[in-house]
């Protein structure tokens, strides 16, 4: 997925277990990023710095969604444990993930294995991305979107 294409549509369950359709974001910018397990060093990190500034982000009405393969569950416990402000979805199968070319081969401690691809998305009120940040470094990252966020917002 790249700027330019169209995000694609999902039903996914959030960290309280209900259903969330993407079609609620119909007509609001948002943010999505994708991560490979709660509760790891530096997937907190990045959900901890996204919450951080997640108050700048609704300033603009732009939600902050993370995607990762765990259960609601743990999304709830994750959530509740780091007092995280942003929405969580579970994707148990790497449907989303997948369809957003945020699952794949990517190298780890130099061996070639499937898992998430850090991937972070802006997604405009059409539905179409906006900005794309791929193999994500956590460092700096949140306030990078933020200043993308923000400048998308004054065009």
């Amino acid at each position: 997925m790249d700027v330019g294409g169209r995000f694609p549509s999902f039903v996914l369950k959030d960290e309280n277990g209900e259903e969330f359709d993407s079609r609620s974001l119909d007509g609001i910018r948002y943010v999505i990023y994708f991560y490979s397990k709660d509760g790891t060093s530096g997937c907190t990190t990045e959900a901890l710095d996204l919450s951080s500034l997640y108050p700048k982000f609704m300033l603009r009405n732009i939600p902050v969604i993370g995607v990762s393969k765990d259960t609601a569950a743990s999304h709830q416990k994750f959530k509740e444990k780091n007092s995280l402000k942003i929405k969580l979805l579970s994707d148990p199968d790497h449907d989303l993930s997948g369809r957003a070319g945020a699952w794949g081969v990517k190298t780890m401690y130099g061996k070639e294995v499937y898992g998430t691809i850090r991937s972070t998305f802006i997604v405009g009120k059409d539905g179409i991305i906006e900005a794309v940040w791929k193999g994500v470094k956590v460092r700096g990252h949140a306030e990078k979107v933020l200043e993308k966020a923000v400048s998308l917002t004054k065009n």
